[in-house]
């Protein structure tokens, strides 16, 4: 047991990511079931539907769960209304001041976590009490830090700086990944494009599939003058580099942005059109597998990687 699982009361030291249309209850209650933290995405659901996946996700698991609140959702309020509502245990929040919600979160008897990209942040967000911090470096999918800080960076500059637990996010899907974070300081790790691959993620098969095809370079990370997302390179990303290349103006880019495009290409299945948000891993996600093997997998390489380094010498 260390300072997360003991805070969550979970066994394994694995994170789900709170994906934008990708993190539905049958994927929480899967983690959560084997032993990790599943996260609810709430980014994506109008108050109703979080409500409607907090109460079978309740249903389906008696293990800790948590939902992602994006702070700048605009119902917000209502969002926070559920969690509190319903008891659920963790609240892991981000895109926002986390002081706004902190205090009143934790009157209610549950545990804050932020997502921060900076060491800066993480100190503002342990001085707005929450209880651990997510450190996300910028090879991870989706919204992301401007200063695009590795994750091998921001891990060890986090963990030396604040003293509550911190959790690794970004490229991180394999064992010997969450080996090398918590080698780093990182007391767990969170986990999102390798989840996105699984059976029970709310993706489009045809965003799952365009992710196990995934190679090398087909990320990229853009839109740094709104709010920085990495995707995978297709059409819209080429019509967004062709309006790079000729200046265009902040209002120009959000109007070729517009409304509704991650769900278009994650949850409507878009390959063309939608934005495809996926990390950095994605080149080596080669199937689409139960979230419990995928756990299952992690754990296993972890602990042989763990035996295999203690039998090496690094003497020179």
């Amino acid at each position: 047991m260390n300072r997360i699982t003991k805070l969550f009361g979970i066994e394994k030291p694995i994170i789900q990511a709170g994906m934008i249309w990708c993190s539905p209850w049958q994927l929480a209650s899967a983690v959560s079931n084997h032993g990790g933290l599943g996260v609810i995405g709430a980014g994506s659901m109008y108050p109703d539907v979080l409500e409607e996946h907090v109460i079978k996700c309740k249903n389906a698991t008696k293990m800790p769960f948590a939902v992602n609140l994006p702070l700048l959702y605009p119902d917000i309020d209502q969002h926070i209304e559920t969690v509190i509502k319903h008891k659920v245990p963790v609240v892991i929040t981000s895109a926002g001041n986390p002081k706004t919600w902190t205090k009143i979160l934790k009157e209610a008897g549950i545990t804050v976590v932020h997502v921060v990209s900076s060491a800066k942040f993480a100190l503002k967000s342990e001085s707005a009490g929450v209880d651990a911090v997510v450190a996300e470096g910028f090879e991870a999918g989706g919204h992301n830090g401007r200063e695009e800080t590795t994750t091998l960076t921001l891990i060890q500059d986090v963990t030396n700086k604040v003293s509550i637990p911190v959790i690794a996010a970004g490229g991180i899907a394999t064992g010997k990944s969450m080996l090398a974070a918590m080698v780093l300081g990182a007391d767990a790790v969170q986990i999102g494009s390798r989840f996105v691959a699984s059976e029970e993620s709310s993706a489009h098969l045809n965003f799952k599939n365009r992710v196990v095809q995934s190679g090398e370079g087909d990320t990229s990370l853009t839109l740094k003058e709104m709010t920085p997302v990495r995707m995978i390179k297709n059409e819209f990303y080429g019509k967004l580099q062709s309006a790079y290349s000729e200046n265009a103006s902040l209002e120009h880019l959000k109007e070729l942005l517009g409304r509704g495009r991650a769900k278009k290409g994650m949850f409507e299945g878009d390959l063309n059109e939608g934005e495809l948000e996926i990390g950095q891993v994605a080149t080596y996600i080669n199937k689409i597998q139960p979230a419990s093997v995928i756990m299952d997998e992690v754990i296993l390489e972890y602990h042989n990687t763990r035996r295999q380094l203690s039998s090496k010498s690094f003497d020179f």
